[in-house]
């Protein structure tokens, strides 16, 4: 439970970090630099004490890349400022397990007790009761932002549910990738996994945001200089927590735990925003969400004792 809960922390920062390069720089740059610093990062040490690319599981890491990277990403994107943060993790962090439980149900015939199952659904009815959407919280004056549609559309719905399932499926392919290295004694570790996968992301990204940029969709503008020197630490910051370190860490969960039950652990990373929101952007956490984080943080202590870790 460990490597999944470090996930979830990693995960959390990476969101409230995101929150600031995006406003700085625009959905679309943001994350664009973000894959571009990260994939940086993960190659220097691919290359020098990881494995590269080789390895049995390259292709299986390569098509998890582009469906967890690429298009999951992608579509978060595009459903946040029709669906607003909040609304956009939820459908993301609760639809992705219950598809991850099915895919590898269906496909790789890992089961789960009843009791497990049951510690999943309190996690995530945790997770729903906190961040439904509903009175927005308390915050200081900030910098204005381009407020979500009033309400959420049918492409909206279908963008986060786009995400979350390729989420789920990246997770479990990234898993089976993992165990096809093992089976080969193949030398690989939650680094190496990630850099292959983020690697096949960032070719889908570098291709979104050049469709975009050629006309066929709306163009992302360029960022002022002052705007792009004050985005460079909180873009760092969210390259290391998220795509590097955080991705590892949830490489690392997959090697020894199902999916479905490393996705509930990280599921609680919106939990996590919120002393962190507290302390960056003095976001004040509603008395829902709090309960939320009660039952869910409950779910995890249930869960951890019917695994046995």
């Amino acid at each position: 439970m460990l490597p999944a809960a470090f996930a979830m922390v990693l995960f959390a920062l990476s969101s409230v970090t995101a929150r600031r390069s995006v406003r700085l720089l625009g959905s679309d740059n943001a994350n664009l630099v973000r894959m571009l610093l990260a994939t940086a990062i993960l190659a220097l040490y691919a290359h020098t004490l990881g494995v590269g690319f080789r390895g049995p599981a390259l292709g299986w890491f390569l098509v998890s890349g582009v469906i967890g990277y690429g298009i999951c990403d992608t579509a978060i994107f595009l459903a946040l400022p029709r669906l607003g943060a909040q609304l956009t993790t939820l459908m993301v962090q609760c639809l992705s397990v219950p598809v991850a439980l099915a895919t590898e149900w269906l496909w790789l015939g890992t089961r789960l007790t009843r009791w497990q199952l049951a510690a999943i659904a309190v996690i995530l009815a945790g997770v729903a009761t906190a961040l439904f959407p509903g009175r927005r919280p308390k915050v200081t004056p900030q910098p204005a932002e381009p407020r979500p549609h009033a309400g959420p559309g049918a492409r909206a719905l279908a963008l986060g549910a786009v995400a979350a399932v390729g989420q789920a499926v990246g997770a479990v392919l990234a898993r089976h990738g993992t165990q096809i290295a093992r089976d080969a004694h193949a030398p690989i570790d939650g680094f190496g996994i990630a850099y292959q996968r983020i690697t096949a992301g960032l070719a889908f990204t570098i291709g979104w945001w050049v469709w975009q940029r050629a006309g066929r969709g709306s163009a992302p503008g360029v960022p002022s200089a002052p705007n792009r020197r004050a985005a460079l630490p909180w873009t760092l910051l969210n390259a290391l927590s998220g795509p590097t370190l955080g991705v590892a860490c949830y490489q690392w969960a997959l090697a020894v735990q199902p999916t479905g039950i490393v996705m509930s652990i990280t599921s609680l990373a919106p939990l996590a925003v919120i002393p962190l929101a507290a302390w960056i952007e003095r976001e004040r956490p509603t008395v829902r969400s709090v309960a939320g984080g009660i039952v869910a943080v409950g779910g995890v202590i249930w869960l951890t004792r019917q695994t046995g870790n």
